[in-house]
């Protein structure tokens, strides 16, 4: 080869040389440009990471208040179901006193029936009203026989209730029992 083409291949060579440092170059200026924008995007993770964490704690703050005023409303509830045989007995006791025709006796205790019943109304206790001749609904009572209606009015109604049932807050810590005709 001759000096003049050696020349010349080298200086293509060198103008290669050159464009491919100034793609490197490009590259690399590329890449000052790269970071600053993966930092942005790492940034804005960050700040969307942060944001659902804030929620996340917010949402686990309005469960945890919910959860708490449920438990304030029936902590009393293993007191409540308790004491419910005793307001059952003094159904019961009430009846019988009311057949003795004893009206001192049944004035006694029906105060402290009453009494008793205030308190426990004022601690969120409520009576199920269910009586002779309701619809029977499965979701709300407990059934406990069925016997043959004595009249056509009564079949599927209640015939007979048993035990109230209680309601604490807004649950039903007793359904009523009931019998119901067929």
């Amino acid at each position: 080869m001759s000096k003049k083409n050696k020349n010349k291949d080298n200086h293509e060579e060198a103008e290669v040389i050159t464009k491919e440092q100034e793609a490197a170059e490009n590259k690399q200026e590329e890449k000052e440009v790269d970071p600053l924008e993966s930092l942005q995007e790492e940034l804005q993770k960050e700040k969307d990471r942060n944001l659902r964490l804030f929620a996340e704690f917010e949402n686990f703050k309005k469960r945890t208040g919910r959860e708490r005023i449920e438990l304030f409303k029936t902590a009393s509830e293993d007191v409540m179901i308790s004491l419910l045989p005793v307001l059952d007995d003094f159904d019961r006791a009430l009846n019988e006193i009311k057949k003795a025709n004893d009206d001192e006796l049944f004035s006694g205790v029906e105060l402290i029936n009453n009494k008793l019943i205030e308190i426990l109304k004022s601690k969120g206790l409520e009576k199920i009203e269910t009586k002779q001749g309701d619809q029977f609904n499965a979701d709300d009572h407990e059934a406990v026989t069925q016997i043959p209606s004595p009249n056509k009015k009564l079949k599927g109604k209640i015939v007979d209730v048993i035990e109230c049932g209680y309601v604490l807050g807004e649950k039903i810590i007793r359904y009523p029992k009931v019998v119901i005709g067929n």
